[in-house]
Protein backbone atom coordinates (compact mmCIF):
# COMPACT_ATOMS: atom_id res chain seq x y z
CA UNK A 1 0.00 0.00 0.00
CA UNK A 2 1.48 3.34 -1.18
CA UNK A 3 0.83 6.64 1.15
CA UNK A 4 -0.58 8.13 -2.09
CA UNK A 5 -2.98 5.30 -2.84
CA UNK A 6 -6.84 5.53 -0.64
CA UNK A 7 -6.95 2.75 1.97
CA UNK A 8 -10.47 1.48 0.59
CA UNK A 9 -10.46 1.75 -2.68
CA UNK A 10 -13.59 -0.06 -3.85
CA UNK A 11 -16.51 -2.35 -2.48
CA UNK A 12 -14.16 -5.32 -3.13
CA UNK A 13 -11.83 -3.84 -0.30
CA UNK A 14 -14.99 -4.33 2.06
CA UNK A 15 -14.75 -8.11 1.68
CA UNK A 16 -11.00 -7.84 3.26
CA UNK A 17 -12.60 -5.34 6.03
CA UNK A 18 -14.93 -8.62 7.01
CA UNK A 19 -12.66 -11.14 6.98
CA UNK A 20 -10.96 -9.50 9.36
CA UNK A 21 -13.74 -9.93 11.68
CA UNK A 22 -14.25 -13.88 10.90
CA UNK A 23 -10.64 -13.56 11.95
CA UNK A 24 -11.01 -12.57 14.93
CA UNK A 25 -13.60 -14.95 16.35
CA UNK A 26 -12.00 -17.86 15.22
CA UNK A 27 -8.77 -16.94 17.30
CA UNK A 28 -11.42 -17.51 20.29
CA UNK A 29 -11.42 -20.61 22.44
CA UNK A 30 -15.05 -20.39 22.28
CA UNK A 31 -15.43 -19.39 18.48
CA UNK A 32 -18.84 -19.29 16.60
CA UNK A 33 -17.05 -20.74 13.64
CA UNK A 34 -13.87 -21.39 12.59
CA UNK A 35 -12.82 -19.81 9.61
CA UNK A 36 -9.11 -20.90 9.21
CA UNK A 37 -8.85 -18.96 5.80
CA UNK A 38 -10.30 -15.74 6.96
CA UNK A 39 -6.70 -14.17 7.87
CA UNK A 40 -5.24 -14.98 4.91
CA UNK A 41 -7.80 -13.40 2.90
CA UNK A 42 -8.34 -10.07 5.03
CA UNK A 43 -4.36 -9.81 4.18
CA UNK A 44 -2.66 -6.81 5.55
CA UNK A 45 -5.15 -4.77 3.79
CA UNK A 46 -7.94 -6.09 5.37
CA UNK A 47 -6.41 -5.33 9.39
CA UNK A 48 -5.18 -1.86 8.29
CA UNK A 49 -8.89 -0.99 7.06
CA UNK A 50 -9.86 -2.12 10.22
CA UNK A 51 -7.45 -0.01 12.67
CA UNK A 52 -7.98 3.21 10.22
CA UNK A 53 -11.72 3.67 9.22
CA UNK A 54 -13.05 5.41 12.12
CA UNK A 55 -15.17 2.66 13.78
CA UNK A 56 -13.75 -0.07 11.85
CA UNK A 57 -12.42 -2.13 14.63
CA UNK A 58 -15.10 -2.24 16.79
CA UNK A 59 -19.12 -3.84 16.37
CA UNK A 60 -17.23 -6.94 16.04
CA UNK A 61 -20.44 -8.38 17.57
CA UNK A 62 -22.15 -7.77 14.47
CA UNK A 63 -20.51 -9.15 11.94
CA UNK A 64 -20.06 -12.52 14.36
CA UNK A 65 -23.80 -12.41 14.40
CA UNK A 66 -24.60 -11.96 10.44
CA UNK A 67 -21.84 -14.80 9.68
CA UNK A 68 -23.05 -17.13 12.41
CA UNK A 69 -27.02 -16.47 10.89
CA UNK A 70 -25.88 -16.75 7.68
CA UNK A 71 -24.33 -20.31 8.36
CA UNK A 72 -27.09 -21.77 10.04
CA UNK A 73 -30.05 -20.25 7.52
CA UNK A 74 -27.30 -22.10 4.87
CA UNK A 75 -27.05 -25.18 6.87
CA UNK A 76 -30.72 -25.72 7.15
CA UNK A 77 -31.88 -24.91 3.44
CA UNK A 78 -29.02 -27.67 2.31
CA UNK A 79 -30.68 -30.13 5.44
CA UNK A 80 -34.28 -29.23 4.03
CA UNK A 81 -32.84 -30.31 0.34
CA UNK A 82 -31.47 -27.42 -1.25
CA UNK A 83 -28.87 -28.66 -3.66
CA UNK A 84 -27.29 -25.41 -5.37
CA UNK A 85 -26.22 -22.80 -3.34
CA UNK A 86 -25.77 -19.55 -5.24
CA UNK A 87 -23.80 -16.94 -3.43
CA UNK A 88 -23.63 -13.34 -5.11
CA UNK A 89 -21.54 -10.61 -4.25
CA UNK A 90 -19.33 -13.83 -2.31
CA UNK A 91 -16.22 -11.74 -1.30
CA UNK A 92 -13.92 -13.44 0.32
CA UNK A 93 -16.46 -16.49 2.03
CA UNK A 94 -14.80 -19.29 2.98
CA UNK A 95 -17.77 -21.51 3.55
CA UNK A 96 -17.13 -24.05 0.56
CA UNK A 97 -14.08 -24.71 2.24
CA UNK A 98 -14.96 -24.52 6.12
CA UNK A 99 -18.41 -25.96 6.33
CA UNK A 100 -19.15 -29.65 6.66
CA UNK A 101 -20.99 -30.44 3.56
CA UNK A 102 -21.66 -32.75 1.00
CA UNK A 103 -19.22 -33.36 -1.90
CA UNK A 104 -21.93 -33.29 -4.55
CA UNK A 105 -23.69 -29.95 -3.38
CA UNK A 106 -23.28 -27.49 -6.58
CA UNK A 107 -21.30 -23.98 -4.82
CA UNK A 108 -21.30 -20.85 -7.52
CA UNK A 109 -20.29 -17.90 -6.35
CA UNK A 110 -20.25 -14.62 -8.19
CA UNK A 111 -17.99 -11.48 -8.05
CA UNK A 112 -16.48 -8.88 -9.63
CA UNK A 113 -13.20 -10.16 -11.43
CA UNK A 114 -10.31 -8.36 -9.15
CA UNK A 115 -12.11 -10.07 -6.22
CA UNK A 116 -12.22 -13.70 -7.64
CA UNK A 117 -8.66 -13.56 -9.24
CA UNK A 118 -7.48 -12.53 -5.89
CA UNK A 119 -9.91 -15.37 -4.24
CA UNK A 120 -8.14 -17.44 -6.73
CA UNK A 121 -4.62 -16.87 -6.17
CA UNK A 122 -5.15 -17.27 -1.93
CA UNK A 123 -7.45 -20.30 -1.96
CA UNK A 124 -6.66 -22.11 -4.84
CA UNK A 125 -5.11 -25.12 -3.38
CA UNK A 126 -7.16 -25.78 -0.49
CA UNK A 127 -9.53 -28.54 -0.04
CA UNK A 128 -12.76 -27.70 -0.95
CA UNK A 129 -15.77 -29.67 0.70
CA UNK A 130 -17.98 -29.36 -2.34
CA UNK A 131 -18.64 -28.64 -5.79
CA UNK A 132 -17.46 -25.30 -6.12
CA UNK A 133 -17.59 -22.93 -9.25
CA UNK A 134 -16.51 -18.93 -9.72
CA UNK A 135 -18.11 -16.70 -11.63
CA UNK A 136 -16.88 -12.92 -12.35
CA UNK A 137 -20.17 -10.99 -13.09
CA UNK A 138 -20.54 -6.95 -12.62
CA UNK A 139 -24.23 -7.61 -10.60
CA UNK A 140 -25.53 -4.70 -12.06
CA UNK A 141 -25.38 -5.65 -15.56
CA UNK A 142 -29.31 -7.45 -15.72
CA UNK A 143 -28.68 -8.93 -19.33
CA UNK A 144 -25.88 -11.03 -18.10
CA UNK A 145 -27.02 -11.67 -14.23
CA UNK A 146 -30.32 -13.21 -16.11
CA UNK A 147 -28.54 -15.33 -18.29
CA UNK A 148 -26.14 -16.54 -15.55
CA UNK A 149 -29.48 -17.23 -13.59
CA UNK A 150 -31.29 -18.77 -15.92
CA UNK A 151 -28.18 -21.45 -16.40
CA UNK A 152 -27.92 -21.79 -12.38
CA UNK A 153 -31.73 -22.88 -12.33
CA UNK A 154 -30.98 -25.43 -15.14
CA UNK A 155 -28.48 -26.79 -12.89
CA UNK A 156 -29.83 -26.99 -9.67
CA UNK A 157 -33.52 -28.31 -8.83
CA UNK A 158 -33.79 -26.62 -5.65
CA UNK A 159 -31.27 -23.35 -5.70
CA UNK A 160 -30.91 -21.45 -2.75
CA UNK A 161 -29.29 -17.81 -2.98
CA UNK A 162 -27.10 -15.93 -1.05
CA UNK A 163 -25.99 -12.29 -1.12
CA UNK A 164 -24.35 -11.23 2.39
CA UNK A 165 -23.55 -7.83 2.52
CA UNK A 166 -24.61 -6.82 -1.06
CA UNK A 167 -27.77 -5.00 -1.08
CA UNK A 168 -26.86 -2.25 1.54
CA UNK A 169 -24.69 -0.87 -1.72
CA UNK A 170 -27.85 -0.73 -4.12
CA UNK A 171 -30.21 2.08 -4.39
CA UNK A 172 -33.92 0.24 -3.51
CA UNK A 173 -34.30 0.57 -7.22
CA UNK A 174 -31.51 -1.68 -8.37
CA UNK A 175 -32.88 -3.74 -4.88
CA UNK A 176 -36.29 -3.94 -6.24
CA UNK A 177 -34.99 -5.25 -10.01
CA UNK A 178 -32.13 -7.71 -8.75
CA UNK A 179 -35.44 -9.14 -6.49
CA UNK A 180 -37.80 -9.33 -9.34
CA UNK A 181 -35.17 -11.43 -11.51
CA UNK A 182 -34.44 -13.98 -8.89
CA UNK A 183 -38.06 -14.56 -8.01
CA UNK A 184 -39.14 -15.14 -11.93
CA UNK A 185 -36.32 -17.60 -12.38
CA UNK A 186 -37.37 -21.20 -12.00
CA UNK A 187 -36.08 -23.33 -9.40
CA UNK A 188 -34.76 -19.96 -6.99
CA UNK A 189 -36.50 -21.48 -3.87
CA UNK A 190 -35.39 -19.15 -1.07
CA UNK A 191 -33.00 -15.97 -0.75
CA UNK A 192 -31.18 -15.10 2.37
CA UNK A 193 -30.21 -11.34 2.84
CA UNK A 194 -29.37 -8.98 5.24
CA UNK A 195 -30.95 -6.20 6.16
CA UNK A 196 -30.47 -2.79 8.01
CA UNK A 197 -33.37 0.22 9.30
CA UNK A 198 -33.38 3.15 8.16
CA UNK A 199 -32.12 4.82 11.85
CA UNK A 200 -28.87 2.08 11.33
CA UNK A 201 -28.54 3.28 7.74
CA UNK A 202 -28.29 6.84 9.41
CA UNK A 203 -25.58 6.00 11.74
CA UNK A 204 -23.18 3.57 9.75
CA UNK A 205 -22.81 6.51 7.04
CA UNK A 206 -21.69 9.18 9.88
CA UNK A 207 -19.19 6.73 10.73
CA UNK A 208 -17.34 4.32 8.23
CA UNK A 209 -19.79 4.97 5.63
CA UNK A 210 -18.32 8.63 5.17
CA UNK A 211 -14.92 7.09 3.97
CA UNK A 212 -16.46 4.28 1.78
CA UNK A 213 -18.84 7.03 0.34
CA UNK A 214 -15.50 8.71 -1.04
CA UNK A 215 -14.33 5.21 -2.47
CA UNK A 216 -17.70 4.14 -4.76
CA UNK A 217 -18.95 2.20 -1.95
CA UNK A 218 -21.56 4.37 -0.49
CA UNK A 219 -24.47 2.44 1.81
CA UNK A 220 -27.53 3.14 0.33
CA UNK A 221 -30.44 0.38 1.28
CA UNK A 222 -32.00 0.54 4.39
CA UNK A 223 -36.15 0.13 3.55
CA UNK A 224 -38.64 1.48 6.19
CA UNK A 225 -40.98 -1.29 5.35
CA UNK A 226 -38.14 -3.88 6.37
CA UNK A 227 -38.40 -7.26 4.86
CA UNK A 228 -41.95 -6.47 3.49
CA UNK A 229 -39.70 -4.27 1.12
CA UNK A 230 -39.42 -7.48 -1.03
CA UNK A 231 -43.28 -8.54 -0.81
CA UNK A 232 -44.04 -6.64 -3.98
CA UNK A 233 -41.00 -8.33 -5.67
CA UNK A 234 -42.37 -11.76 -5.14
CA UNK A 235 -40.85 -12.66 -1.57
CA UNK A 236 -42.38 -13.62 1.92
CA UNK A 237 -39.86 -13.25 4.67
CA UNK A 238 -40.42 -16.65 6.58
CA UNK A 239 -37.43 -16.04 9.20
CA UNK A 240 -36.28 -12.34 10.06
CA UNK A 241 -33.36 -12.36 12.78
CA UNK A 242 -31.65 -9.07 14.43
CA UNK A 243 -28.39 -9.59 14.81
CA UNK A 244 -28.23 -7.75 18.13
CA UNK A 245 -30.72 -10.09 19.94
CA UNK A 246 -28.46 -13.00 18.13
CA UNK A 247 -25.49 -11.50 19.64
CA UNK A 248 -26.71 -11.29 23.11
CA UNK A 249 -27.96 -14.97 22.59
CA UNK A 250 -24.52 -15.99 21.99
CA UNK A 251 -22.35 -13.88 24.96
CA UNK A 252 -21.10 -11.31 21.97
CA UNK A 253 -23.07 -8.26 22.79
CA UNK A 254 -21.80 -5.26 23.98
CA UNK A 255 -23.51 -4.53 27.64
CA UNK A 256 -23.91 -0.66 26.73
CA UNK A 257 -25.82 -1.95 23.80
CA UNK A 258 -28.81 -4.44 26.02
CA UNK A 259 -31.16 -1.80 26.36
CA UNK A 260 -32.54 -1.86 23.18
CA UNK A 261 -33.36 -5.21 23.92
CA UNK A 262 -36.12 -6.61 23.54
CA UNK A 263 -36.87 -5.37 19.81
CA UNK A 264 -39.79 -3.99 19.26
CA UNK A 265 -42.04 -6.46 16.82
CA UNK A 266 -42.28 -3.72 14.23
CA UNK A 267 -38.72 -1.82 13.66
CA UNK A 268 -39.63 1.71 13.86
CA UNK A 269 -37.60 3.77 10.92
CA UNK A 270 -36.01 5.76 13.35
CA UNK A 271 -34.91 2.27 15.65
CA UNK A 272 -31.07 1.16 14.84
CA UNK A 273 -31.76 -1.82 13.70
CA UNK A 274 -29.71 -4.88 11.36
CA UNK A 275 -30.48 -8.54 10.92
CA UNK A 276 -30.97 -11.39 8.85
CA UNK A 277 -33.86 -12.62 6.74
CA UNK A 278 -34.87 -15.54 5.28
CA UNK A 279 -37.34 -15.12 1.95
CA UNK A 280 -38.69 -17.58 0.19
CA UNK A 281 -40.28 -17.36 -3.49
CA UNK A 282 -44.03 -16.30 -2.58
CA UNK A 283 -44.95 -18.99 -5.35
CA UNK A 284 -42.71 -21.91 -3.66
CA UNK A 285 -44.42 -21.21 0.04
Amino acid sequence: MSAAEPLVRGVSDTARWVAYFRARESRRPDALFRDTYAEKLAGERGFEIARTLPDGDKHEWAWVARTYLFDKFVSKAIENGADLVLNLAAGLDARPYRMPLSHVLQWVEVDLPEIIAYKQDVLGDERLACRLERRALDLSDRTLRRKLFDEVSSRGRRVIVMSEGLLIYFSPEEVASLAQDLASTPNFESWIIDLASPGQLKLMQQTTGRQLSEAGAAFKFAPAEGANFFTQCGWTAEDVRGLLKTAAELKRAPDELLALLPEPKRIQGNYPWTGVCLLKRVDAV
